[in-house]
């Protein structure tokens, strides 16, 4: 945990089927804090609320559910999410205005807000307590997804917590991300950091091609450690930590995804453009096929040829190089003879990786998706039953 951070969790009896469901991510002074936010078209009232928080560039605490999304519940789900704010900051001995608010579960239901008051007051707020947090906010999730890094020099750490299986998609977040670092920051350079770091990790993962309501990634900065000023090393220091843990628990989110059995890893290079690189990277790491393909360890590089040739990307087929687990199975633009066994065998661990070279340019982009199986249609086919 950065220097100056507090966590806790609680049993609150939110979710259906127990377990911890209700947390605190706290500093002990103020935070410089940033955030990004779903851009579904539906938003849930927790997002709403953070967003107006966010927009001012500071807070202290962050108070978060599973089990119940507040999401499409009017203008009561907007009282309920204030409330929350407020009974978190009278635990802090904060400002109701101090706290952003998260939630995650069930579309369409009420916080059960007596519950939720209970057990805010028998939340025990700890600098471990973090990863209590990180199992709190668990719906579908099959392990907690945490990770800290700490700057060569120790002057800064950053840590951060996050939950996601499904309804995963590039398109912002996707997903509930919490970051905590003690370095001093300003609010302009976080802001930036932040969404550098989010668009090459976390906005470049998919599990299945939906996005949620509550999507949300916020960081707080409370300044308790070194100092980061914009422009010098230290400031490439801090992008490459926050990346750096960002990109883990994008990576353990796709690790993750709902009935998952391994995950894929998607680089596109040599392509004309970042642009088309990252779309690439996406189309192919999101495709049904290829991700049903791997679940049968089914070396089918037709179904990613087919996924490329749909990305909108821009590429000469008679330049694309294919690999997959670092075997060439398609070079020049024709199939390439491989040991079909051997090769499907190797997809039989707990990564597949697929390089796609264009031949086109220099740009590249990497993405991250998991297996289809028949697991994941269970899960949400009985997800509210």
């Amino acid at each position: 945990m950065p220097g100056g951070f507090l966590a806790g969790a609680t049993a609150a009896g939110i979710k259906t089927k127990g377990g911890l469901d209700l947390g605190i991510l706290c500093s002990e002074g103020p935070c410089v804090a940033a955030g990004m936010f779903t851009t579904n078209r539906i938003k849930a009232a927790p997002v709403v609320w953070s967003q107006g928080r966010v927009a001012g560039g500071k807070a202290q605490a962050v108070v978060v559910n599973a089990g119940c999304a507040n999401a499409c519940t009017g203008e009561r789900g907007l009282a309920d999410a204030g409330e929350m704010a407020a009974l978190a900051a009278k635990t802090l001995k904060l400002k109701a205005e101090d706290v952003l608010v998260a939630s995650t579960g069930v579309i369409g239901h009420c916080l059960p807000m007596e519950r939720i008051a209970a057990g805010l007051k028998k939340i025990s707020l700890s600098p471990d307590g973090g990863h209590d947090l990180a199992r709190a906010i668990m719906t579908t999730d099959t392990f907690p997804k945490e990770v800290a890094v700490v700057a060569d020099d120790g002057s800064f750490t950053i840590g951060g917590i996050a939950k996601g299986a499904g309804m995963i998609h590039p398109n912002m977040g996707t997903m509930l991300c919490f970051i905590a670092t003690d370095a001093s920051v300003d609010r302009a350079f976080l802001d930036k950091s932040l969404r550098q770091a989010v668009d090459v990790s976390f906005n470049m993962v998919t599990i299945d091609g939906d996005t949620s309501p509550n999507d949300t990634v916020v960081i707080l900065a409370n300044g308790k450690a070194g100092r980061v000023k914009p422009g010098t090393k230290a400031a490439k220091e801090f992008q490459a930590a926050l990346t750096e843990v960002c990109t883990y628990l994008a990576r353990s989110i796709a690790r993750d995804g709902e009935g998952a059995t391994r995950l894929i890893e998607v680089t596109v290079e040599k392509a004309p453009s970042l642009a088309d690189a990252r779309a690439a990277a996406r189309t192919i790491a999101g495709s049904p096929l290829v991700k049903a393909a791997v679940h049968g360890c089914d070396p089918n590089w037709g179904r990613i040829i087919a996924a490329l040739g749909r990305s909108g990307c821009e590429f000469d087929g008679a330049k694309v190089d294919l690999f997959m687990n670092d075997t060439c199975v398609f070079r020049d633009g024709a199939a390439h003879t491989f040991d079909e066994k051997r090769l499907s065998l190797m997809m039989s661990g707990t990564e597949v990786s697929v390089q796609v070279s264009l031949n086109m340019g220099e740009w590249q982009a990497t993405a991250w998706g998991c297996d289809l199986s028949a697991e994941y249609v269970s899960i949400n086919a009985e997800y509210t039953t």
